[in-house]
């Protein structure tokens, strides 16, 4: 959500700062801007719309500058324009920032009484009059924007320049990701590595309370306080390789592709082993989850889908009692607590904050043995939790989530076996044969993605209506409700989903020729009562669209439709099913034209709450 790239360089930065506005468009925003030092002293751009207008009025004016600071804007606090774009001004300084700041209403009425006038409804413009102000009872800059930001209250990554000092950056971190970028000919920063392997792969990810002084020869970290600190360099894996759209039409388009190799990654540390490892989760993790009496799994959005379908796993094979909570819900409620629960959280970027806040809050209450799923290696939530899996997705650019959500419920299900082994359920012939086929996955999902000229030829049917159901039993109710989450995120149309056995306790008032009903049904013990459930929507003149297994028996007949997956896949079938559902989701919002890796009010990496 929103994105910072800045940079003092031996050379012209722009197209630098706009390459990496670029990359991070996929995190979701509604305005642009930069603001650099030149030789005509502050210069400042800004444009409603995409990085494309921004980089127009470059172009016109033929700005230019060694040190600029870029940002994209996802409204919070004001509506999307000029006048609330980043970035902000104050007596030569420009600020651009991610977070909110939660306490800017009383900090703004501070700075009015000192004759401050804004001129923006934004959170950040504070953030500029009150370095500003500190400037006024200390000379160095890097002590200005510490005193500043330590009255700040909320989450924000700033990066700062100033006119009286064109040779300087100062940036700081407090619940928003900021990283530096070190190069032989300057040194950067930006929300994430993505903007920045365009110049260098030497990355040091800041930590919260760090506050980092960049110059064209050199960089420090301090904290806070002041105290000088020191961070580790890494270097970063990302190939620009990764993050560039190639043939495929859209980024949603190709990461839904990927598939098949982001699941062989995620499970290539299997190897050829003939058994699965609690090790793969952490060094600790025998030893702590051999003591878990339940699961918690907090999360938002599709992970938390992804959490759902697990609870299922967990219950049935590991025997472990499992709960599901949208993190954003989690930690406003008063709940009972356990410490020998293991806490669960997922999130593809690793940044999110709800799940950030709802990890901290279960650890408040004494729950200490927490798990991430994460697709991010460097990330907060990778960093705050004792065990780890990554899933090895690689970027996922497009705002709707798809190949992070099929690796996460691969990871999910290794949880599920290694719980079950040290639980003791799990013996040696069963444990084979669910490593062939967890192996066996990316094969699977290969052979679905081959069905996308005829899911093509659906959404073609009903691009056009303005709402669907969809619906699921059991584990595959999740895989609905994911279903329905991607067509309402980038075609707009209004999809729910519901367990089938819910229709005729409502939903069922809904059903009409207009309204087409989607169903997920996979072969398993309650296809049956699946089709009955299907047969009150065809009694009430509704049209069905039906995703079965090959040897599931339905047939197609008026008002339904079937499409048949190659093969059936027993528990990991919900894994197997949410593939063509993307596709669907994809193809109807070709049909109706909408921006489908940029889905209007969305954003991809949630940084605030």
């Amino acid at each position: 959500m929103c994105g910072i790239v800045a940079a003092v360089a031996d050379r012209n930065i722009v197209p630098v700062l706009l390459e990496g506005l670029r990359k991070l468009e996929y995190r979701g925003y509604d305005s642009a801007g930069l603001a650099l030092i030149n030789q005509d002293g502050l210069q400042r751009l800004r444009s409603v719309g995409r990085v494309a207008e921004l980089t127009a009025q470059v172009d016109e004016t033929l700005a230019s500058g060694q040190t600029g600071i870029a940002h994209t804007r996802w409204a919070t606090h004001g509506v999307p324009c000029e006048r609330n774009a980043h970035p902000h001004i104050s007596a030569g300084l420009a600020v651009v920032h991610n977070g909110i700041i939660e306490n800017h209403e009383s900090l703004r009425e501070r700075l009015k009484a000192l004759a401050y006038v804004f001129v923006s409804d934004t959170d950040t413009e504070v953030v500029a009059h009150l370095i500003a102000h500190e400037l006024k009872t200390t000379t160095d800059f890097l002590s200005a924007v510490r005193q500043a930001v330590a009255q700040l209250q909320g989450a924000y990554a700033i990066a700062v320049l100033r006119e009286a000092e064109p040779d300087r950056l100062v940036v700081a971190r407090e619940g928003a990701p900021l990283l530096l970028g070190l190069s032989d000919d300057g040194y950067y920063a930006a929300s994430d590595a993505s903007a920045l392997v365009q110049v260098t792969r030497r990355m040091v990810y800041l930590e919260n309370g760090d506050c980092a002084e960049l110059k064209r020869d050199s960089y420090r970290i301090t904290r806070v306080d002041g105290s000088a600190v020191e961070r580790p360099e890494t270097e970063s894996q990302l190939s620009a390789e990764a993050i560039e759209l190639g043939n495929y039409r859209h980024y949603m388009q190709k990461e839904i592709f990927e598939q098949p190799v982001a699941l062989a990654n995620t499970l290539e540390l299997l190897g050829a082993a003939r058994s699965v490892q609690p090790g793969i989760f952490g060094a600790e993790s025998e030893a702590m989850l051999k003591e878990v009496r339940q699961v918690l799994i907090i999360a938002c959005g599709t992970s938390y889908h992804a959490g759902l379908v697990a609870r299922y796993w967990l219950e049935s094979m590991a025997g472990v009692a499992c709960s599901v909570e949208v993190a954003s819900e989690y930690r406003y409620r008063d709940s009972v607590s356990d410490p020998q629960t293991l806490v669960v959280t997922i999130s593809q970027s690793g940044e999110t904050a709800d799940t950030l806040a709802a990890l901290h809050h279960a650890k408040s209450l004494g729950m200490t043995r927490t798990l991430c799923i994460c697709n991010v290696p460097e990330s907060s939530l990778v960093r705050e939790n004792s065990l780890r899996f990554i899933t090895r997705a690689g970027p996922e650019i497009g705002v709707a989530s798809t190949k992070a959500f099929t690796t996460q419920l691969a990871a999910l299900y290794l949880l599920t076996l290694v719980l079950a082994k040290v639980r003791g359920r799990l013996d040696e012939a069963q444990e084979a044969a669910e490593l062939h086929a967890v192996r066996h996955l990316p094969m699977a999902v290969g052979k679905i993605l081959e069905l996308e000229l005829q899911i093509r030829q659906w959404a073609e049917c009903f691009s056009m209506k303005q709402h669907a159901l969809f619906l699921g039993r059991g584990r595959h109710y999740p895989i609905a409700m994911e279903g329905a989450l991607k067509l309402k995120e980038i075609s707009y149309i209004h999809a729910e989903a519901y367990p089938a056995g819910e229709l005729k306790h409502g939903p069922l008032a809904l059903v009409d020729r207009d309204m087409p009903v989607i169903a997920v049904a996979p072969n398993d013990t309650l296809l049956e009562k699946l089709k009955s459930n299907l047969q009150e929507v065809r009694a009430r003149g509704g049209e069905l669209w039906v995703f079965a297994d090959a040897d599931s028996e339905m047939k197609e007949s008026d008002g339904i439709h079937v499409l048949h997956l190659p093969e059936h896949y027993g528990a990991l079938s919900a894994l197997l099913h949410v593939v063509p559902l993307q596709l669907l989701a994809y193809h109807v919002a070709l049909v109706r034209g909408t921006d489908v890796d940029k889905p209007r009010n969305l954003a991809k990496s949630v940084t605030v709450e």
